[in-house]
C-alpha cells in the first residue's frame, strides 16, 4: 500500500487543515521577508510533539571529543533542549527552552554536540543488544544474528554517497574525516577542522538519523553552506533512508526547489503579520525554476532574446525596470515561454510580453506574433537600437561634441556596409521568408492523400524565385534612398556597430558598454527617449523618478 504522509498547513482563516501528500517531501518557497520562516514555527507549534524543527539559525561548531550521554539525556537535549523531561504534557513547556523562551525563528541553535552525543548513544544501544543477544543465544548453544548495521554505519554510507571524494569515521569518541587524494595517498583532519559544506553535512545527517520515527521534519534554509553539485542529493539520501518521516523545506532557492522534482511545492504569496496567503504550484509548460521565479517577483515579465550578458538584457532591464526581465537565448524561445506563460493559470494575474528582433519578418508574420503579446523591435536587431540617429545625437552631447560631423560618418559607414551586403541580406530575408510560409502550412494529420496533395503543392504555394525577386525590389529601394531608418530597419549585421566607437573617440569595441553605462546614470532618461521610437508601443515603459 502506498504511504500517505499528513501535515498541518493554515487556511485562510489562520486555523490549521490537515494535508497529504503521497511523497516524503514538501518545499515551501518565497521570496525574504514572505514570512517563511513564521510559516515553519507555526507548523511546529501546532503539531508540537510529532514535529522536529532545524532553524536556519544554527551553529556549526563542535568540540574535538563528543560528550557521552545516555541516549535519554541526548535525545530530550535535541529534542526540547533540556535533560529535563518529566512527561508528555511537558513537552511542549520543555520545547521552549531549546528556543530560548519564545525566540522561535531568531534563536541560535547550539545543539550540534547533542545530535553527535545523540548519534553516539544510538550506536551504543545496538551494539549492547546485540551483545546482549549473543550472550543469551550461547547460554543455550544457539546461532546468533549477524553483527547488525547502526546508525553511523547509515551515516558513512550516506555521507559516502554524498561526499564520494572524503570519509568520515567516529573513532574513540572522535569524529575524523580523511581527503582521498586522486594519486591514492590520504590526508587525515579532525572533524572540527572540517569546511563549512562537510560539517553541515555532518550535522543534518546526523540531526535527520537521530529523531524518533514517524516526525514531520522541518529543515529551515536547506541549502545554507552546501554546493549546489550535493545538495539535493544530500537530501534525496536522507529522504530515502527516513521514509517513515515527512520532509518539510523552507528555502527561497528556486533552482533547489525546482532541482527537488518529487517534492510538492508550496508559494507563499504575502503574509500579513498573522494569515499567509499560500498557493500550491501546479506543473506548467514553462521550466519549474522559471515558474518559481515568475512567482516570487510578481512582476510584470518581458522575456527577451540573449543570455544574461548580452546587449539585449542590458538595455531591456534599464528600459523596463518595472518588469522582471528573462533572458530566454533564441527568439523561438521567448516566442514558446511567452506563449506557455499566458497559457499557465496560476500566472493569469500577471502581465507578459515578449520581445524580439525584427530580423527579416514579414508584416504578415509581426502581425500574427503580436496575437500572442510577442512583439518586435523597429529595427532589424537589438545592436541597431545603438545606432540609431536620436541616440548618435545623445552620445555626441554627452562626448561633448560641437558638430554633428561624427554622425554623419557613422551613417556614412552602415550605409556602405549595408550596399556591401545587400546581396548577401536578399538571400537571408528570401529563406527567412519560405522558412516562415512553410511553418504556417497546415498539413491534414487524418487523410494521407490530402497530407501528400498538400506537399506536391508547396513548390506552387511557395514560389522561391518571386519572394526573392520581392525581397530585392524592397532592399534595392532603400539602397537607392539610403534612408538611414529604413537601413536600420531591415539590415541583419550584428558586427557593425563594433566598427563605429572611432568615430566619437571611442574604442570601437567599447561603444554599446559606453551607452550602458550611461543608462546606468543621470542619461538613462535621454537614452530611453532616443530609443523609444523603435521599441513595441504596446510594451510600456514606465519613467524612473
Amino acid at each position: 500500500m502506498e504511504l500517505q504522509y499528513k501535515y498541518k498547513l493554515p487556511s485562510a482563516n489562520g486555523q490549521p487543515e490537515e494535508r497529504t501528500a503521497e511523497n516524503n517531501s514538501l518545499i515551501i518557497i518565497g521570496a525574504n521577508g514572505s514570512g517563511k520562516s513564521k510559516l515553519g514555527a507555526w507548523i511546529e507549534q501546532n503539531d508540537m510533539d510529532n514535529t522536529h524543527r532545524v532553524s536556519a539559525q544554527r551553529s556549526l561548531n563542535f568540540g574535538e571529543y563528543i560528550q557521552l550521554k545516555s541516549y535519554e539525556q541526548a535525545e530530550n537535549l535535541l529534542l526540547y533542549g533540556t535533560e529535563n523531561v518529566t512527561g508528555q504534557d511537558s513537552h511542549q513547556k520543555n520545547k521552549q527552552v531549546r528556543w530560548n523562551y519564545g525566540k522561535l525563528t531568531t534563536s541560535l541553535l547550539q545543539d550540534y554536540e547533542n545530535v553527535l552525543a545523540a548519534l553516539i548513544a544510538m550506536k551504543h544501544n545496538k551494539n549492547d543488544a546485540f551483545i546482549n543477544d549473543c550472550k543469551e543465544k550461547e547460554k543455550f548453544k544457539q546461532t546468533y544474528d549477524k553483527v547488525p548495521n547502526t546508525v553511523v554505519d547509515t551515516l558513512k554510507r550516506i555521507w559516502q554517497n554524498v561526499f564520494s571524494q572524503r570519509d568520515i569515521d567516529f573513532d574513540d569518541n572522535k569524529v575524523t574525516a580523511t581527503l582521498k587524494k586522486s594519486d591514492g595517498t590520504k590526508t587525515s583532519y579532525k572533524g572540527s577542522e572540517m569546511s563549512d559544506g562537510e560539517r553541515v553535512g555532518l550535522y543534518l545527517i546526523a540531526q535527520c538519523l537521530c529523531i524518533p520515527q514517524n516526525r514531520t521534519v522541518i529543515i529551515d534554509e536547506p541549502e545554507i553552506h552546501l554546493h549546489r553539485s550535493i545538495m539535493n542529493r544530500l537530501w534525496i539520501e536522507i529522504e530515502k533512508e527516513r521514509q517513515d518521516c515527512f520532509f518539510i523545506y523552507i528555502t527561497h532557492d528556486t533552482q533547489f526547489a525546482a532541482n527537488h522534482k518529487q517534492a510538492k511545492k508550496i508559494w507563499v504569496k504575502s503574509f500579513d503579520g498573522n494569515n499567509w496567503d499560500l498557493e500550491e504550484v501546479n506543473e506548467s509548460s514553462l521550466p519549474e525554476q522559471l515558474l518559481l521565479d515568475i512567482l516570487g517577483n510578481r512582476k510584470k515579465v518581458l522575456f527577451v532574446e540573449g543570455d544574461a550578458n548580452s546587449y539585449d538584457t542590458k538595455l531591456y532591464r534599464e528600459i523596463y525596470n518595472d518588469y522582471y526581465v528573462i533572458p530566454c537565448g533564441g527568439c523561438s524561445t521567448v516566442i514558446a515561454q511567452t506563449k506557455a506563460m499566458k497559457n499557465t493559470p496560476q500566472l493569469h494575474e500577471l502581465e507578459c510580453f515578449g520581445i524580439i528582433d525584427r530580423d527579416f519578418r514579414s508584416e504578415h508574420e509581426i502581425n500574427a506574433l503580436k496575437s500572442n503579446n510577442i512583439f518586435t523591435l523597429n529595427v532589424a536587431e537589438v545592436e541597431n537600437l545603438f545606432l540609431v540617429e536620436e541616440l548618435l545625437d545623445v552620445v555626441n552631447t554627452i562626448l561633448a561634441k560641437q558638430d554633428k560631423t561624427s554622425i554623419e560618418s557613422i551613417k556614412n559607414v552602415i550605409n556602405d556596409r549595408f550596399s556591401q551586403e545587400i546581396s548577401r541580406q536578399i538571400l537571408e530575408a528570401t529563406v527567412s521568408e519560405s522558412k516562415y510560409q512553410l511553418s504556417i502550412i497546415d498539413i491534414p494529420k487524418s487523410d494521407e492523400n490530402a497530407a501528400k496533395q498538400k506537399l506536391n503543392d508547396l513548390k506552387t504555394n511557395i514560389d522561391f524565385d518571386k519572394i526573392k525577386s520581392e525581397q530585392a525590389t524592397k532592399f534595392n529601394n532603400i539602397l537607392i534612398t539610403k534612408e538611414y531608418k529604413q537601413v536600420l530597419s531591415v539590415f541583419n549585421k550584428k558586427d557593425v556597430v563594433k566598427s563605429i566607437g572611432h568615430h566619437i573617440g571611442l574604442n570601437d569595441k567599447d561603444y554599446c558598454d559606453f551607452v550602458i553605462r550611461q543608462m546606468q546614470g543621470s542619461k538613462l532618461q535621454d537614452i530611453i527617449y532616443a530609443i523609444q521610437p523603435y521599441l513595441p508601443k504596446e510594451i510600456k515603459i514606465t519613467e524612473k523618478t
